[in-house]
Order: structure tokens, then sequence, then C-alpha cells
């Protein structure tokens, strides 16, 4: 069945507004397993974890965007929602790993969340139960970038309490267990802000990956100033961690008091094989290693 070209346009239309610009970047996904495997996305070419000995393992799993790690299992057998332009794919057993094309995902409580603009044109934090039972954690405040309200997140994790955290461009908000939405943190400039390719001046520090430690500490990859931000319970701020253009990080992950990033290559043309990611760690003594300079393909 054929639409009429003027209801085509409309449902086109919808599509467009609800897949989120970052789409057209370097993937954002990095976690580190219960027994200290470091898995991550390579958006040019799919999922590979860090061994214990070092060693870069391809797995299964698309090459998609986002990813959120099922350390438990439980989400193996989920039938998982559709989402306009995008899709939740389940990989992998000993961790599962749920994949997300288009929105950033997380898991906490035994609960996998995504971000879904409802009919009413607002964000809606959605919570799936490993049964696939679907109820709504929070419906976000509207919130203008210029004259555009903001129909998208860059990132999403879960934290100590219940806690999630998700951030925009320019900013890094808090749902508490009740849903109530609170910012952490604004961020309109960082100081010494790289140039990256592929990233203008329109999105700021362009604010993407995140992850909550056990204290409330909030890490936040500035992508597009090529820094990673520290970011204590009172919204203080602090770059531990700065990236040479043309690199830049997209993720982090916390594990043990260190904190884990992923890194990209970055360009300025839509060619997912020139973005190229790395692993850096940042120990607890603010040393920085390389884990993964370049993955196989």
């Amino acid at each position: 069945m054929h639409l009429p070209i003027a209801k085509f346009m409309v449902v086109a239309l919808a599509v467009l507004v609800l897949v989120p610009v970052a789409s057209a970047h370097p993937g954002s996904a990095i976690a580190v397993s219960q027994d200290g495997r470091v898995y991550f996305v390579d958006t040019g070419a799919g999922v590979f974890s860090i061994e214990r000995n070092g060693r870069a393992v391809r797995r299964d799993g698309p090459a998609f965007h986002w990813f959120a790690l099922d350390s438990a299992g439980s989400f193996i057998r989920t039938p998982w929602p559709s989402i306009p332009g995008g899709e939740l794919r389940a990989a992998g057993l000993n961790p599962t790993i749920i994949l997300s094309s288009d929105v950033p995902v997380a898991i906490g409580n035994a609960t996998f969340y995504f971000p879904e603009v409802a009919r009413d044109g607002r964000i809606h934090i959605i919570a799936i139960a490993p049964s696939g039972a679907r109820t709504a954690r929070a419906v976000l405040p509207v919130v203008r970038s210029g004259a555009r309200a903001v129909t998208w997140l860059n990132g999403l994790a879960a934290g100590p309490n219940g806690a999630l955290y998700y951030t925009e461009d320019r900013a890094v908000r808090t749902i508490d267990s009740r849903g109530r939405v609170t910012t952490l943190a604004n961020v309109a400039t960082i100081p010494n802000c790289a140039a990256i390719p592929g990233n203008g001046p329109d999105v700021g520090p362009y604010l993407r990956g995140l992850a909550a430690a056990a204290d409330g500490t909030v890490y936040v990859a500035a992508s597009g100033c090529g820094a990673v931000l520290k970011i204590d319970a009172r919204g203080g701020m602090t770059p531990i961690l700065r990236s040479s253009p043309p690199w830049s990080p997209t993720a982090v992950a916390v594990a043990n008091g260190e904190v884990f990033v992923l890194e990209y290559l970055h360009t300025a043309s839509d060619n997912r094989r020139e973005w190229v990611p790395r692993i850096r760690k940042i120990s607890r003594n603010g040393a920085v290693t390389t884990l993964l300079a370049t993955p196989p393909r």
C-alpha cells in the first residue's frame, strides 16, 4: 500500500526528528565486566573486548553506536521493542551485550533504560524489565537549545541509589529513584577546548558518554573539546584527560577506582572506517596508559 505524498512526508519528517544527530558520529560505548575484561564498540567494525592478557578479541554484535553490558544475562530472552529509525539487539553470552543503533541505553537494578520521544514531544525514559514489560521511569523537562527544543540525549548511565544520569550537548542531569530530574552541571564551555574535526562550534563541549562511580562522582566524555571531565556531587568540574586532536573521547567506564576511556580518531567525513578507536586508562594516581592503540579489523 502506498502512502499519499503528504502523509509520507509527515512520517519521514517524524522519523528525522526522532533520530539523534549523534548517529553521524563515532560510537559511544565502553564497559568493564566483572572479571576485568574491557568491552567497547568500534563503529567501523563491531564489538571487541580487551582480554586480561591485553589481546583484543572480536565479539558478537553489530557495529552500532551504544550498548549496555548485561553481566547477569537477565535480558538474553527479552522481546525488544521497536525504536523509530533504530534497533535494539542482544548479542553474546557471559556477558550479554544489549546494543542500540540510535539511542543511548543503560542497565541498572536489573532494568534496561532508553530514551524515547513520545507523542507529546517530550523525552520519556522507558524502563524495560527482563520479561519485556515496559513502564515510564521519567518524563524529562523541556530544554531548548536556541530556538529548538532538545529531542535527543547523547549518553545515559546508571548510578548509585537507583539514579540515572544523562547528557545533553552542554549539561549533565540526574534522575532520582522517584523520577525527579535535577541538573548536576551546566557545561557551557571548557577551558582550553580543543577543535575536533566533525564537531562544529554549535554543539559546544558536546557531552556524550558518561559513567557514575559508587560515591556519585560522574565522569563524562566532552567529545567536542577532546577532554574527559570529573564532576563531583556538587557539580564541580575538573578535566582529568586531554586528547590530542583529531583524537577525542566518546565514552567512559569506571571500575575499581580506575577510569577507562574510549577515544576515536575523528574526521569530518561520515566514513565509519576512518573512525579508528583506541582505549586508554586513567589509574587511581592519575597515570594514563594506552590499553589498545588500534583494534583488529
